[in-house]
This record gives structure tokens, C-alpha cells and sequence, in this order.
């Protein structure tokens, strides 16, 4: 494929390309997304204006798509620990002017009951030539996710990194898992917030590439035949951020909690750190081929923790619960060696007394459907920043 792009689409001048800008290695940037909530119907509210105005000093608090979504993100950090505290800091500014402004926050994959019809766009002139573009399927984009960024050398060691994390794309979104209800309705799934954007074509798994040169040439195919216009037009579960020097993860939901946050941040880091050290894990293990990528995605979409992974080409199959504590285990050394042991816990105890959409079922099955209380139980935790387990 590289070879018949290089034959249609030469380079006709240095500025063409697309150059990797490195800014240290396995470095870190979380972004994360918040639901602003009315606290009277629990509903999402189209506030952001009044909130960024009323946080104005806070730096890392930046409008989105819709009025009703705020992000906010951390500096670079060199790692987890430095993401946890400069997270809680933000989240504390955040806070104080949402009391300020009268709204309250959740960082779930999707809203339970908000109708994305009745959510409002921000006014911006690149967010209505998507609508132009992509028309309802633009609209009904209204999910939260969690992005995680790691600092890489070079571009072409982001590609061998990307083609690592193809592996582990099913267990980060069920880890995160948010997502199971949906303008009013138990979709039945585990994280529904992959079904909004996946009809995009530039949307969900990335397309392959090996390495950089690879990846430039798609990105100017891509850009020549209109299906871009710029790196961010793909809404990947996973791309290169070449500005940013890094490898950007966007498969998972948003997380209910800034523990949840830091210990699934903890555990990409960690993932990172061991393949540096065992590259050549790729040369025995490629990729998932494309159908076994969708087919686990789509089980963990559907059974979250609980789902059952494609393993091999033969049709073997694997708990991704076992294969999450299996790696836990590898990555022991790992651990000790960075002091994430307590992010590790966290991890644990996801998969011990489940994820966000466990626990938001069982708050919905509690109280006998209430999808008032599954919100004000989302804000409770938001607040809380640890899970609330519910019984």
C-alpha cells in the first residue's frame, strides 16, 4: 500500500510533510470531558459559557463541541503522579466555579437521559463545517471520553507503540466502560458512547500503518481526496498527535472518577514502560487482524469486564478480566519501580466490585428504573472522586 501511495502522491516540498515534533518520551497528558448538569432536573444544561467565564482564571478549562461540555486538561507530566495532582487541582477550580455558576459535573461516558436533539453547539466555524459535512451523525456525538497522551521519540516509534496498544484496546474501554444507558434507555450494552461515532469513516479502529512514512502517506491521501482536513478529523480510538510529540489513546469512556482517571492513566503507563523495554513482543504478537479488532471491541461494547476476547485465529477465546489481572501481574516490576502501587489497587478494584456501568445498573435496578437517581448518582461520584460501590 505505501509503495503505490508514493507513486500517486510525491512530495512536492518540505512543508508537505508531516513532521513529528518529540517532546520527551513517555511523558503524559490526560484530557477529560464534563457534563454540566442542572441540579434541579438533573439534566444536561447548556452553560458553558457562563462557567468558563465564571472560571476565566483557570487555564485548563476549555469549551467543546457542545454547550452543555466543558475539557479540561493537565500539563505534560512525567507521570502519574504528577497527572493525579494536577488533575485535583483543576477539579478543585472547576468546582468552586460550578457552585459559583449553579451547576454540578459528571464525567460518564454519556448523559442517561438527555435528548442530544435539545443540546446546543458551541458557535464556531469549525464545528459547523462538521455539521455540514457529517449532518446527524455530527449531532448526535454528545459522549465524553477520556484521551490519554504519551510522549514518544519519533514518529516511527509511535507506530510500533500504536500497533502495541492495538492489543489492549478492548480491555481500556472495558476498564472505562460508562456508557450503558441512552436518551432515556438501557441499550443493553456496556458502553453504547462507541455506536455514536463509529459510522464516521474516520471514526473508531485506526487504519493501519507501520510506520511513520506509512502514516504520512495516508494522512495526505486522506487530505487529497477531502476525507480530512486535518489531523483532527480523525476520530480514532487511537492516532498519532504529531504537535504534540505523542501517541494520543481515545478508545475509553469517560471515567466516572478521578480515581478511576489516575488508575487506568496508571496502567497505559505502565503498559508503555514494559513495551519499551520488550519491543520485539510485537515481532511474535502483530496486531489483531482487522476482524478480530471489531469483533472484541464489539463484545466488550456489549459485556463490558464480563466479556469473553477473541485470543487467537483459531477461534480460542479468553476473559478479558483474566487477561487484565494476568498483565497486572507482568507489570509488577514496573510498578514497584514507578510507586504506582496504589493506582494498581484501583485497578483491582474495578475488577472486583465492577466498573461505572455496573455500578450504574445497579442503581438503576435499586430503585426500580430511576434514571434520575443513575445521574445524581453519577454527580455524587464526580464529586466524591472514588467510586460509590453499590450493593
Amino acid at each position: 500500500m505505501a509503495d503505490v501511495l508514493r507513486e500517486q502522491l510525491p512530495f512536492k516540498s518540505k512543508s508537505e510533510k508531516l513532521t513529528f515534533q518529540s517532546d520527551g518520551e513517555l511523558t503524559l497528558g490526560v484530557e477529560i470531558e464534563l457534563q454540566i448538569i442542572d441540579p434541579l432536573t438533573l439534566n444536561l444544561t447548556p452553560q458553558a459559557n457562563e462557567l468558563l467565564k465564571a472560571g476565566q482564571a483557570i487555564r485548563k478549562l476549555k469549551p467543546e463541541f457542545y454547550l452543555s461540555t466543558v475539557e479540561i486538561n493537565t500539563d505534560k507530566c512525567v507521570d502519574v503522579h504528577e497527572v493525579a495532582a494536577d488533575l485535583s487541582a483543576t477539579l478543585d477550580e472547576v468546582t468552586r466555579a460550578g457552585d459559583a455558576v449553579g451547576v454540578e459535573f459528571a464525567t460518564t461516558g454519556c448523559h442517561p437521559f438527555s435528548r442530544y436533539a435539545d443540546c446546543v453547539i458551541t458557535p464556531s466555524a469549525r464545528y459547523s463545517e462538521l455539521i455540514d459535512r457529517n449532518q446527524w451523525l455530527t449531532r448526535r456525538m454528545t459522549v465524553y471520553g477520556l484521551h490519554v497522551h504519551i510522549g514518544m521519540k519519533d514518529g516511527d516509534d509511535c507506530m510500533r507503540f500504536n500497533n502495541f496498544f492495538l492489543h489492549f484496546m478492548p480491555h481500556l474501554l472495558a476498564l472505562s466502560a460508562s456508557s450503558p444507558f441512552w436518551q432515556g434507555d438501557d441499550t443493553g450494552l456496556a458502553s453504547c458512547r462507541p455506536t455514536t461515532y463509529e459510522a464516521l469513516p474516520t471514526a473508531g479502529q485506526p487504519y493501519p500503518a507501520n510506520n511513520w512514512r506509512e502514516f504520512e502517506y495516508l494522512y495526505q491521501t486522506l487530505k487529497k481526496c477531502n476525507s480530512i482536513q486535518s489531523l483532527k478529523d480523525l476520530w480514532w480510538d487511537m492516532r498519532p498527535s504529531p504537535s504534540f510529540g505523542t501517541l494520543e489513546i481515545r478508545v475509553c469512556d469517560g471515567l466516572a472518577t478521578h480515581e478511576e482517571v489516575v488508575a487506568l492513566t496508571a496502567f497505559i503507563h505502565l503498559l508503555a514502560h514494559w513495551f519499551k523495554d520488550h519491543g520485539s513482543w510485537i515481532e511474535q504478537f502483530q496486531p489483531p487482524t482487522r476482524w478480530v479488532s471489531r469483533e472484541n471491541k464489539w463484545r466488550v461494547m456489549r459485556y463490558g469486564l464480563d466479556a469473553n476476547l477473541v485470543a487467537s485465529l483459531d477461534g480460542a477465546t479468553k476473559l478479558v478480566r483474566e487477561d487484565i489481572v494476568e498483565w497486572i501481574e507482568k507489570l509488577n516490576p514496573y510498578t514497584e519501580r514507578l510507586g504506582y502501587q496504589p493506582y494498581v489497587e484501583s485497578l483491582k478494584s474495578i475488577l472486583l466490585h465492577g466498573n461505572s456501568t455496573d455500578r450504574q445498573r445497579r442503581v438503576f435496578e435499586r430503585t426500580g428504573g430511576s434514571l434520575i437517581d443513575v445521574v445524581k448518582h453519577n454527580v455524587a461520584e464526580h464529586r466524591n472522586r472514588k467510586p460509590l460501590f453499590v450493593v
